[in-house]
């Protein structure tokens, strides 16, 4: 029963992070679509209810829950034994650090300099600059492939490293092509600097 009811609290977990990276995911690209700055704030201000609302509490239950499992029914430390354990844990490290350094201090900084631009009542060159930004780019969108290797490690309880290594190449591909591609679809930064064209 104790096993049931955890595994129940992790898969609950798992929805709550799963749910709020998508909502960050969809108010990311909402934003790069939009030219007034109200509206645009009000994208990046969502970024910030989904990580804080979704993604954190979501992250601290599958800790929690994860923990006591490995604890008391994989045998504590000989889950390092186990590829699929094991690979689930190492993905979730990466994605917990990742996202509460590089991801989301990226969208701290962003929610800043969009503060400082709408009190100067337009887009500045500090808040484009930041939103070009590269790395935590290709950061947040390698979020959603992670947790979807996660989830499919955890499904399909593979006995070999050959899932986590193929899924993990293809999560990294997918997040340089959607860092390289959405940005060209939305060139955001030109777009605002020609107040022609941003209304």
């Amino acid at each position: 029963m104790t096993y049931a009811i955890l595994k129940f609290i992790h898969i609950l977990g798992a929805v709550l992070i799963g749910s709020g990276l998508v909502g960050v995911w969809v108010s990311d690209l909402r934003s790069r679509q939009l030219r007034d700055l109200n509206t645009f704030a009000e994208s990046v201000r969502s970024i910030a209810v989904f990580y804080d609302g979704l993604v954190v509490p979501g992250a601290l239950i599958l800790i929690i829950s994860g923990s006591w499992m490995i604890v008391e029914f994989f045998g504590g430390w000989d889950f390092l034994k186990t590829p699929w354990l094991l690979g689930m844990v190492v993905l979730f490290l990466f994605e917990f650090i990742e996202g509460n350094t590089v991801t989301r201090l990226y969208f701290m900084r962003l929610r800043k300099k969009t503060g400082d631009a709408l009190e100067q009542g337009r887009f500045t060159s500090e808040l484009e600059n930041t939103r070009g930004e590269a790395v935590p780019t290709f950061t947040h969108f390698l979020d959603l492939p992670l947790l979807f290797l996660i989830i499919a490690l955890g499904a399909i309880k593979p006995v070999t490293w050959k899932l986590f290594i193929i899924g993990s190449v293809i999560a990294v591909a997918v997040a340089v092509f959607l860092t390289i591609i959405i940005p060209r679809l939305y060139p955001w930064a030109e777009a605002s600097e020609d107040p022609e064209r941003a209304k």
